[in-house]
Order: C-alpha cells, then structure tokens, then sequence
C-alpha cells in the first residue's frame, strides 16, 4: 500500500485562484484569516495527516470495531489520534468564537476534511458528526444549550451523532416509532435507532445524541416529529457528569467498509426511559435535522472526493512500479486512459464540492441582504450536485483504482480494495443519491421555475466566455456544448413535469449527473486559463492537460444524460408491476 501525501498545491490552487480565496477573507469576521494563515494552516493539517493519520487507515480497517461489556471499542490507535486532533485545536477550526471556535471560514475548514477524509475516512466520521450537531444547536438550540453544549462538541471533549434511522422506516422519517413522553423538565424516550454512526466509543467524555422522536400528541407523518437532545451520560447544568443514561449500544452493524468506524444499534428507554431535552419547539424536528443533513451533505460528498484522491494516489504509485510486457504500466495507453479519468474526475469533483462552501462563506457573511440570498440559492442548488456526483464519482475512481492494480487490486494487500468499500456507502448515507436527485428537481428546480439553475447557467456561461478567444477556446467551446446540455435537460423538466407525474423522478439522476459534469467542466476550464494568465509551467501545466481530459473524455457524457431526460418516463415505467 502507498502512503497518502495531500495535493497541497493543488488544494491551495483551487482555493486561492479557482475559488478567489482573498474575497472570502475580506468578508466581515474573516479579516484575519489572511491568505497566508490559512496556507500556514493547510500546510500544518497535510503533515499531520500525511505523518500521523494515514498510516492508521489499513491497520485501523483490520482492527475494526467490537461489543464487549462496557460498549463498543474502537482501534486502539484512533484513541491516541483522537487526542492529538483535539490538542491540535482542528475540531475548532470553524466553530463560532463565542463558543471556543477559530470563526475561520468554512472552505478552510472544508480543504482540512478533506485531508483528514483522505487519510482516514472511517476516523473523519467521529469530527464530523459532531460539526453537524453544532449546526443544528447553535441554529435552533435555546441559550442555554448553546452555552452547555457547544464549547464540549467543538472542542472535541464531547461527540455527537444524528439518530435518524429505524428499522423498517429506512428514508421514510414519517414512519418514524421512537416515543418521548414529557417528564417535567425534559421528556423520557424509547424506541430504537439504527445505523448510527459513532454512537458509541470510548474516545469523548460523553456523546451528545440528537434523536427525532414523537410526543403523545403528535400528528401523523413528517409534521409531528420533535428533536431532542440525549445524552450517553447525564450531567448537571455545569456539565459534570452523572450517572449513565437509559441509552446503550445493543450491536453493531458488519459493514462492507468503515471498519474502524462504529456503526451501531441504539436503544433507548429499555430501564424506564432516556432523558431526553426539546430542541427549540415540538413537532419541527424535520427542519431542525435538514439544517444538520445539509451540512453533512456537503461532506458525505467531500469523502467522494477524498477517496477518489487517495485511490489516484495509489494506483498511480503501482503504475509507475509494475511492469508489464517490457514496459511499467504506466507506458501503457489504456492504463493512463484510466489514470486520467481518475484524476479529472478527482480534480472536478473537489472544485464543485469547494465552490459549494465558497458559496456558503459568502451566504453567511456578505454584507449585502440580497447578495447573501442570492449566494445561499447557489448553496441550495449545487448541494445534492456536490452530495451525488461526488460520492458517483468516488465510487468510479475507486473501483478505476482496483483495475489499474488487476488482480491484485482484488485482493487486501495492496488497499486498494479499501477504498472501494469504503466509499460506497457513501451515495446511500445522508440521503441516497436518488433523494439527492429528487431533490434537486422537486425542491430545487420545480419550486422557483428553475430560477437558481438559470443564474447558476449565466455564471459559468460568463467565465467560458472569457477562455474562447485564447488558447484554451477548444476546451472552453467543449465545457460549453456540456453546459447545454444541462440547459436543454432543465427546460425539458420544466416543460414536461405538469404533463406526466413520473417524469421528475424518472429523469432526476440523469439530469443531476449532467448539472454535476457541466459545473466541474466550467470549473476545470477556469483553473486551466488561470494556470496559463499566471504563468506557470512545469508541473502545474498538468491542470490544463488534465481540464482537456476531462472536457474531451468526461463532459460528452453530457449528452448521453440529455437523451436520457429527452426520452421522458415511458420506458421507465413501461413494465407492468405483474411483469417484473
């Protein structure tokens, strides 16, 4: 197995030209997070994740996780890892400055997840649960458990988890069956929960888990779930620890991958109740979870990206050992044809999952009302693009990975199997790509007429137009004809969906992987004529040869996607339910 060394430049490039990253820093709030702390910043995170996590990532996966008396225990080396990330201040990195955050932006923090995810995706899980957990308390939290239980999960002494899914109900949270009763000053849950990441281990304190559950009274179906915070260990109101809460561990799932992340089945109230506490009002727990979902969206497709790298990483590093037929594979033209792919696909996917969260800094902090509204439908929209076309494409590379290797791709040895199995959960998790599909046509596009998708469309529109009269015009016609066809796959969308109900669901995926192709193809074409208006050569003129690739080789699948969406849902739902 090859060792991990984060694309530093690459991620600098992305961040600092591709994405204008001294913009973000004049923000109000961010003037001190100055060009030149957050590549001090990056730099110090790829050499602890180069020198300290990645050579956990096989041995933590051959480890795994197990039952034993006292709860699950996780590799003995993450516990020592843990620490270290936690003494380093990461954990802190974006958190709010009130609370005992670095208030850095977000696309800082999201290029250090990416290193981390890279390095040990089963390990990045534990930090980013909790981030997810700050967002929703510190959004809908009371004062009061903002002050408890913030400064605990950011500094990492506490984790926390999201506690979604039951048994039987799966996606459908309007099945959901967990109950909580009111008990004075808090509510008394049971019921069970299942594939919870991180819900249990011994590496915090304690673990804070948010769980949707219904009151006594509540209406049937999405409209009557609550969200409520409970605990593993009870504490008083300076956050000292009592005695344990009725919530346990009964198992733990035997996964494909993440070994070394737990994954378990919680249950609740088995000794009478856990106490549980009401975020913010009963009966509003699904818009509380969705501002935790999203933001976990953005990462789950961020460990798309992180795989696709690392798995790039090592299959590059066989191909330039192997030799085959005289020659290292390396020579062989359909091994680079693989390779490439590889890469442009890596390379696209992180600057659609960056530009994403660039957005995202610029939603929060923009001076200007309508500037902020106008970035945060940019956030909206290319959410389930970067969540979907991410973890597709993560799952593409990874298993381009095991075939450079042959067959000893298909065996442990190498690791590249890893990351196979790793990263294919990670286009079901957090929403499967077809709900991230569904919703982009139902909540994204249908609702305002396909408004944001026309401003996205514009945008990228305006930067080609500054390639088509230089050198890169041939690459920047192609991204363009990629363009299009997303175009054209919306307006048939609209046009068609009053007409025929199946059509949204029928056509979503192809129309989201065509979106998805057209933003990182834009992306690519930037990175390439502003590689070129800088003046760099060298090695650094790999991204032009790269963005060509891609535009040659990845954006004509454009058009396959377009006749896809053009065929509508007949072929779809043709076969009748008795001829299956």
């Amino acid at each position: 197995m090859s060792g991990y060394r984060p694309p530093l430049e690459e991620i600098l490039f992305v961040i600092n030209s591709v994405l204008d990253y001294a913009a973000i820093a004049a923000l109000p709030g961010y003037q001190e997070a100055t060009p030149e702390l957050a590549a001090a910043i990056l730099a110090e995170g790829a050499r602890w994740c180069e020198e300290r996590l990645a050579p956990s990532n096989a041995a933590a996966d051959r480890e795994g996780v197990c039952m034993q008396s006292d709860g699950v225990q996780v590799p003995a080396a993450l516990a020592d890892l843990y620490g270290e990330f936690c003494a380093g201040g990461w954990p802190t990195l974006v958190g709010d400055p009130a609370y005992g955050g670095q208030g850095l932006p977000h696309l800082l923090g999201f290029a250090i997840d990416e290193m981390v995810q890279s390095a040990n995706l089963s390990f990045s899980l534990l930090p980013m649960l909790s981030s997810g957990v700050v967002t929703a308390l510190k959004r809908f939290g009371s004062d009061a458990q903002k002050a408890l239980y913030l400064p605990r999960l950011l500094s990492g002494q506490w984790s926390g988890t999201m506690n979604l899914t039951e048994a039987g109900a799966g996606s459908d949270l309007g099945a959901v069956g967990t109950r909580a009763e009111p008990c004075g000053d808090h509510y008394l849950l049971s019921g069970q929960k299942i594939f919870i990441s991180w819900g249990d281990h011994q590496l915090t304190e304690n673990i804070v888990h948010l769980v949707l559950a219904r009151t006594p009274d509540a209406p049937p179906g999405v409209r009557g779930i609550s969200l409520f915070i409970v605990p593993k260990y009870l504490h008083d109101d300076t956050g000292a620890l009592a005695e344990r809460n009725d919530v346990r561990a009964v198992s733990v799932e035997h996964k494909l991958g993440l070994h070394a992340s737990p994954t378990c089945v919680l249950s609740y109230g088995d000794r009478g109740g856990a106490v549980g506490y009401l975020v913010g009002e009963e009966n509003q727990g699904l818009p509380y979870m969705f501002a935790m979902m999203n933001h976990a969206r953005l990462e789950v497709g961020l460990q798309g990206v992180a795989v696709a790298e690392r798995a790039y990483q090592q299959a590059l590093a066989f191909a330039r050992e192997r030799r085959q037929g005289g020659a290292l594979i390396l020579q062989h033209p359909d091994v680079r044809r693989m390779l490439m792919t590889m890469r442009a696909l890596a390379q696209g996917g992180r600057a659609l999952a960056y530009s994403a969260v660039a957005h995202w800094d610029h939603a929060l902090r923009a001076p200007d009302r309508e500037a902020r509204e106008r970035q945060q439908r940019r956030v909206d929209l290319l959410t389930p693009l970067v969540k979907a076309w991410c973890t597709d494409i993560g799952n593409e590379v990874a298993s381009l990975g095991i075939q450079v290797h042959g067959g000893m791709g298909y065996v442990e040895e190498t690791g590249a199997a890893q990351y196979l199995r790793d990263v294919r959960v990670a286009a079901i998790y957090e929403g499967t790509n077809g709900i991230q599909a569904m919703d982009l046509v139902g909540r994204k596009l249908l609702r305002d007429g396909g408004e944001a998708a026309r401003e996205l469309f514009a945008d990228l529109e305006a930067e080609l137009a500054q390639a088509m009269d230089g050198d890169l015009a041939a690459l920047a016609q192609g991204a363009r004809r990629s363009l299009d066809d997303a175009r054209r796959g919306v307006e048939l969308l609209l046009a068609g969906a009053g007409e025929d109900p199946a059509l949204p669901g029928s056509v979503a995926f192809n129309l989201l992987m065509s979106m998805g192709t057209a933003v990182a193809a834009a992306a690519l074409v930037r990175g390439a004529r502003l590689t070129l208006v800088q003046g760099a050569a060298g090695p650094a003129l790999a991204r032009v040869h790269t963005a060509r690739f891609f535009v040659e080789q990845i954006a004509p699948r454009s058009g396959a996607w377009l006749q896809a969406v053009s065929s509508g849902a007949s072929a779809t739902m043709a076969l009748a339910d008795d001829h299956w």
